[in-house]
C-alpha cells in the first residue's frame, strides 16, 4: 500500500499517518524525517540540505525532489510507504509523478482529508507544546493552560505563534493556494479518496481503513 496525505494544518493526518504506517507495517515518511535522516547520513544531498537548514533557509525543490527519489527507491520503502508532508506544490506533484513513473510504482492513493477552517483553527488554538521535549498536549482534553508544567517532564507548555487564530488563517490562505492545485493535479490523475477529518482520531481511522479496504479491490 502506498500513500500520499493531504490536508490543511491540524486536520490530523500526522497522526493518521503514524497510525496506519504501523498497522500496514510501512515507513511513515515524512518531510522532516526524510532531511534529518538524509543530513545524519552525510550524503551529498543530506549535506546540502543540512547547510541550508542550519542557515535558516527553505530547502529549494531540486534538493527536497533528489532526497525523495532516494528515499522512495530505497530498501526501506519497496513494500510501500505513507507519505506526509510533500508533495506541496504543484511542481512537487509532477516531479514525484515523474519519480513513481521512474520506480514503476503504478498503484498509489491519495488521501485528502477535509476539515471546515473554523474547526481547524479551534483545534489548533487548543494545541501546546513542551517547551523542553517538544511533546504536544491539548488544552481541552488534557485540561492544561500555557504556563502550566508537562506532566511528563515538568517542561513549561507554550502555545506556538503559528497556531495562534490570525496566523492560522493566514497559513490556511497558503494551503489554498499552494496545495489545493496540487490535489486537483490528483484528481485528475483519478487517485483521490476523500476523508472526512471533522470526527474523533478513532472514528477517523475506522472511516481510512474502511475506505481503504475498499481501494484494494480496485
Amino acid at each position: 500500500m502506498r500513500l500520499i496525505l493531504f490536508g490543511p494544518p491540524g486536520v490530523g493526518k500526522g497522526t493518521q499517518a503514524k497510525m496506519l504506517a504501523e498497522e500496514l507495517g510501512v515507513p511513515h515518511i515524512s518531510t522532516g524525517d526524510m532531511l534529518r535522516a538524509a543530513a545524519a547520513e552525510g550524503t551529498d544531498l543530506g549535506t546540502k540540505a543540512k547547510a541550508i537548514m542550519d542557515a535558516g533557509r527553505l530547502v529549494p525543490d531540486d534538493v527536497m525532489i533528489g532526497i525523495v527519489r532516494q528515499v522512495l527507491g530505497s530498501s526501506r520503502a519497496a513494500g510501500g510507504f505513507v507519505l506526509d508532508g510533500f508533495p506541496r506544490t504543484l511542481d512537487q506533484a509532477k516531479a514525484l509523478a515523474e519519480i513513481l513513473r521512474e520506480l514503476r510504482i503504478a498503484k498509489y492513493w491519495v488521501l485528502n482529508f477535509e476539515v471546515d477552517d473554523e474547526e481547524v483553527i479551534r483545534r489548533l488554538g487548543s494545541r501546546l507544546v513542551c517547551r523542553t521535549e517538544g511533546r504536544i498536549l491539548n488544552s481541552e482534553t488534557d485540561g492544561l493552560a500555557p504556563g502550566a508544567r508537562c506532566p511528563e517532564c515538568g517542561g513549561e507548555l507554550i502555545q506556538r505563534d503559528d497556531d495562534r487564530p490570525g496566523t492560522v488563517r493566514k497559513r490556511l490562505q497558503v494551503y489554498y493556494a499552494q496545495t489545493v492545485p496540487v490535489i486537483e493535479f490528483y484528481r485528475a490523475l483519478g487517485v483521490v479518496a476523500d476523508v472526512d477529518g471533522a470526527n474523533s482520531i478513532d472514528v477517523v481511522h475506522r472511516e481510512i481503513r474502511a475506505l481503504l479496504n475498499d481501494l484494494r479491490l480496485r
